[in-house]
């Protein structure tokens, strides 16, 4: 079976799209199309539903995909193998993280490791948690920077305690306060972002026994913060994700304080490629110093 056209099935069900599939591969759609139908022949059975709105997998197609994700993961890590071994730096790393990691810390670990390695193609992948935890048991990604949560299914390398903080506008009544006490979001209108379930909010609200009334949810904490902004409601984020821009609102530690822990996932450093085990080795040192 050729790789070739495994990996462009797997490209076109991620991007739900020929066109798109094609691009990122450097074929054309009629190209792409041709290779999708040789290879349905092949193995005897529709993978691909095709429509006006783009490709998805077929039942059965869904159940190759995986199986395919992993055959196509490991001949990546034969190829960087074979390089290493021949003294040649090369490989593709797919990473996910959370936006606020991806803006903060990632683009100084990529750019002093690409000086090291710049025949290493890196992709990123922003997401919330629940996006990002998804791509990384889908094989999608190869290693993905987020927060620690009960169960940890994978290997992990804490990498920094990030404090989590109440957000308020700037009227509000306890915005002149040392501290913001937890209890009191109870009877906040409350913004929650991560598609109304911001997983580490979530575990923060379930400890503390409290089940504040969500008016508003958003998917980015950032359209949160313009909400609370115009004196929408509160919330509680980590402080990592209130960087990078200016805010009229009042941040406040939150009483008693919670932190969460952020750092690196991976399936199994073992069995990583040896472009992936480098990333790791460049990240956790520089974002731990």
């Amino acid at each position: 079976m050729d790789l070739k056209k495994c990996e462009i099935f797997v490209r076109a069900i991620d991007t739900g799209s020929f066109s798109k599939a094609a691009e990122q591969s450097g074929y054309t759609p009629s190209g792409v199309a041709h290779m999708m139908n040789a290879l349905e022949s092949e193995i005897g059975f529709s993978l691909l539903v095709r429509g006006h709105r783009g490709v998805t997998a077929t039942e059965n197609g869904q159940k190759l995909l995986p199986i395919l994700r992993e055959l196509l993961r490991w001949d990546e890590q034969f190829r960087q193998t074979a390089a290493e071994i021949n003294g040649l730096e090369t490989g593709t790393i797919t990473i996910g993280a959370y936006s606020s990691i991806a803006t903060h810390w990632l683009p100084k670990v990529i750019k002093v490791f690409r000086e090291e390695y710049p025949h290493i193609e890196i992709h990123l992948m922003e997401g919330i948690r629940q996006e990002v935890d998804g791509w990384l048991s889908e094989r999608r990604v190869d290693l993905a920077f987020f927060s620690y949560q009960e169960p940890m299914t994978y290997e992990w390398i804490p990498l920094k305690t990030d404090p989590m903080l109440a957000v308020l506008p700037p009227d509000h009544p306890m915005s002149q306060l040392a501290a913001y006490p937890l209890s009191a979001c109870q009877e906040e209108a409350f913004i929650m972002p991560a598609l109304g379930k911001d997983n580490d909010v979530v575990e923060l609200l379930k400890k503390a026994n409290l089940t504040p009334q969500i008016c508003f949810s958003t998917l980015e904490n950032y359209a949160a913060i313009a909400m609370i902004e115009c004196g929408l409601g509160m919330s509680v984020m980590n402080e990592l994700i209130t960087k990078g821009r200016q805010n009229n609102v009042v941040m406040l530690p939150l009483d008693p304080p919670h932190s969460i822990t952020l750092g690196i996932a991976v399936p199994s450093i073992k069995a990583a490629s040896p472009a992936v085990r480098k990333f790791i080795t460049y990240a956790t040192r520089i974002l731990k110093e």
